[in-house]
């Protein structure tokens, strides 16, 4: 039977969530994406509706009936997410009131939130230990991000302490997933301290080139930056452990650009879009990330500021499964050689026998 290195196809559950207060089951949403042809979902651990984060770092038993489920609809857990978590670990005051309904309420001052960030954090390398993964998805948090256009000028070592500081903050929770034997994946980001590939380098440096950071590969936030996204996988493919497929399209004009003029998403000239209605080339990001060798999940992470989220999810299982690369056994003109023989080479190049 032939199968593809990469995995898939698989979906964040993040933005299939109902509205805070609405009644809703992490059985629901299994039976929905396995009907929709997905094989894998990533779990968002912040809704207790269907997951519970405190509880699977505790018990097995929770942990052991929660993939019993999931077998049932025949889906993997590709990941567990702590995105919102992650954001929380570096927050500059300028954002603390942006960033309130991350955290529970109680969780208020700069200091409360990072405490807490890194609490989930920990019980989330305890639970992907459970839950038998090998990766983890998040954000890095941001102390930098405020300065990231250098106007005013930014006074010398500024950025060198701020990615030291960010790097202090993660290395306790990198240590505590490398013990769990788990990667921590980090979504490049605009608004996170981690959003390219130079600054994804000075963590990498100021963490000692920890093994355990690596990257969550998402094209999209790369396209809208406009960076060249296929080149990005030749430089830092031995990092990347996960892959969000998302599509999108940057069609600047006259009045705005890469910054969007405070437009709505609708009107920005980078938008998030669904599978296929962007400009990605996945066939040629499939193509490298086999190449390389990649053997996680491709999931699809929705965002499209015009499609209706349900069809956007229904369109997304074919097409990522229509990208999965069989690779081939030997290769295609294996046929027109023959066994190795020395010899035979040697008068092939015009050389003597002897």
């Amino acid at each position: 039977m032939l199968t593809s290195k990469i995995k898939g196809p698989a979906i964040f559950l993040a933005q299939y969530l109902p509205p805070a207060g609405e009644a809703c089951t992490l059985e629901s949403l299994l039976r929905w994406a396995a009907e929709l042809g997905y094989k894998g979902v990533q779990l968002p651990t912040w809704d207790k509706r269907i997951f519970d984060l405190e509880q699977a770092a505790q018990s097995q038993q929770y942990c052991d009936q929660l993939l019993a489920l999931c077998q049932r609809y025949q889906l993997h857990i590709t990941e567990l997410s702590t995105h919102l978590q992650g954001q929380l670990m570096a927050v500059h005051p300028a954002y603390n009131e942006l960033y309130q309904g991350f955290a529970p309420a109680h969780v208020q001052t700069e200091a409360q939130k990072q405490q807490w960030a890194t609490e989930q954090l920990l019980l989330a390398a305890q639970a992907s230990k459970r839950l038998g993964l090998n990766c983890h998805v998040t954000f890095s948090g941001a102390l930098l991000w405020h300065t990231v256009y250098p106007w005013p000028q930014r006074p010398a070592g500024l950025v060198e302490q701020g990615f030291a500081e960010l790097a202090l903050r993660w290395l306790p929770v990198l240590d505590a997933f490398d013990a769990a034997g788990i990667d921590v994946c980090f979504e490049l980001h605009p608004g996170e301290d981690l959003h390219d590939g130079l600054s994804f380098e000075r963590f990498l440096n100021a963490t000692g080139q920890h093994p355990r950071a690596c990257i969550l590969y998402d094209p999209s936030h790369f396209l809208l930056q406009q960076m060249d996204y296929l080149q990005f996988i030749d430089f830092y493919h031995q990092r990347i452990r996960a892959f969000h497929v998302k599509d999108a399209e940057f069609r600047p004009s006259g009045k705005a650009g890469v910054y969007g003029g405070y437009s709505s998403w609708l009107e920005r000239p980078g938008r998030f879009r669904s599978l296929g209605d962007g400009q990605i080339d996945f066939n040629a990001i499939f193509s490298k990330l086999t190449q390389y060798g990649y053997t996680g999940w491709a999931v699809l992470e929705w965002e499209c500021c015009l499609k209706h989220p349900q069809q956007g999810a229904a369109e997304g299982a074919p097409f990522i499964a229509k990208q999965l690369i069989c690779v081939a056994e030997r290769p295609f003109d294996d046929f027109a050689g023959g066994a190795t023989d020395a010899g035979r080479n040697r008068r092939i190049l015009g050389l003597s026998e002897g």
